[in-house]
């Protein structure tokens, strides 16, 4: 006979957004649950690999008010101070600087195997969080008035029930697919080259997005003076690419990206990611919700890809808790709409904000061109304007969460 387990909340996914989410209900006396395929910390964790993430201001505030800063910090942060913002053989250019905002930083770089250590060691004894790992979905049940889950999990199924079914489980969520969400994605016909490189100069603390005419090229600060490459290429580019040597590999990174570094010295594992525009027509349904790259996808450019997952977070994290605390059903659909409504606006702000630019800076048409350039120079020039980007930037826009403005839910 199979077990029958009951939560409040049953997670789907514990890479980046999922994980943040259990961390964020720990200690609710809400009994959470965490289903993930990979161990943490394993080669096979896609969460977890060689890459960076891009940690706005707002996304630190975040992490800071649900107690894992401290840990990230020890185990390896870097400043994004400032901020250069190019067009590639053009005038345009623009700079952001975190003593004009008055802030420590920006952002900040991390790197994703630190998340995936910190996450498994603080999951591993969180108060009320039972982390199923590694475990294979199998099924899910979702109505109006229950959830059931058939999970694999140390060689036996096992039967969930759950008040709530989070879907964090990726661009690929098997979630969403069982349950015939659908949505709407764009191609950009590029796709992202991730690798960590060397220059010849300390990057200062500064990040640099360089647009080209086959998409923005980015170089974010490291630690031990490396810096995590992001180059954004047309997809017929990439098999050719990924096939260079190294030393072939650095002298066409050189060219496109020019000498402000000095010379690049060394690169390291080169990964390729298509990259395309989606989001889900339905982020919540009676009992079911939607959240981070399972929910929506944007085009790297300006790092907002994990942050805005991470705001899914901190608003369901607090619609969860209100719900909780005053005695109601967290998978009413009443409750799950005052969080779908939250969130619409920021996600329409910032896939306007990384589409745009995407759309802009890679078009060639000669007025364009001249257009945006000035664009850039009056960016530089107005300082009104460029605290409007830099907010933007930061995840500082529009109406905060308790976690967004660094309180505990």
């Amino acid at each position: 006979m199979t077990e029958v387990q009951e939560y409040d909340v049953l997670v789907v996914g514990g890479g980046m957004v999922g994980a943040s989410l259990a961390c964020a209900l720990a200690g609710l006396k809400m009994r959470v649950g965490v289903i993930e395929a990979v161990a943490f910390q394993s080669d096979a964790q896609p969460s977890y690999d060689d890459r960076v993430i891009a940690l706005s201001c707002g996304s630190s505030r975040i992490l800071c008010a649900m107690g894992l800063w401290s840990a990230l910090q020890r185990e390896g942060v870097t400043r994004i101070e400032h901020i250069h913002i190019s067009d590639r053989g053009r005038f345009g250019a623009a700079r952001l600087d975190r003593d004009a905002e008055g802030v420590e930083a920006l952002g900040y770089v991390v790197e994703s195997r630190v998340f995936g250590k910190i996450f498994g060691s603080v999951l591993a004894k969180a108060e009320g969080v039972e982390l199923l790992c590694p475990a294979r979905l199998k099924s899910c049940d979702v109505s109006a008035r229950r959830v059931r889950v058939l999970v694999e999990h140390d060689g036996k199924v096992r039967d969930l029930r759950a008040r709530v079914l989070v879907a964090a489980d990726g661009g690929q969520s098997v979630v969403r697919e069982q349950q015939r969400i659908k949505l709407w994605r764009a191609g950009y016909g590029q796709t992202a080259i991730i690798a960590n490189v060397t220059p010849e100069k300390d990057h200062a603390n500064v990040a640099y997005e360089r647009f080209t005419d086959t998409g923005p090229l980015a170089l974010l600060p490291m630690t031990e003076r490396r810096c995590s490459l992001v180059w954004t290429a047309r997809d017929s580019e990439v098999p050719d690419l990924l096939a260079l040597n190294d030393a072939a590999f650095l002298s066409r990174l050189q060219a496109r990206f020019g000498n402000r570094l000095g010379r690049f010295q060394t690169t390291g594992r080169r990964v390729a990611y298509p990259l395309s525009l989606m989001h889900v027509r339905e982020r919540v349904r009676p009992r079911l919700v939607i959240i981070g790259n399972a929910a929506h996808l944007l085009h790297p450019v300006a790092g907002q890809g994990f942050n805005l997952g991470l705001r899914d977070v901190a608003v369901l994290a607090e619609t969860l808790s209100d719900a909780w605390r005053e005695g109601q059903d967290p998978g009413d659909m009443a409750v799950l709409k005052k969080y779908s409504d939250a969130r619409r606006a920021d996600y329409l702000r910032t896939t306007s904000f990384t589409d745009g630019l995407v759309r802009t800076f890679s078009n060639t048409i000669f007025p364009l061109t001249v257009i945006r350039d000035a664009g850039l120079v009056a960016l530089d020039v107005l300082p009104s304007l460029k605290h409007l980007l830099a907010r933007q930037a930061m995840g500082l826009s529009g109406r905060l969460s308790r976690l967004e403005r660094g309180l505990p839910l």
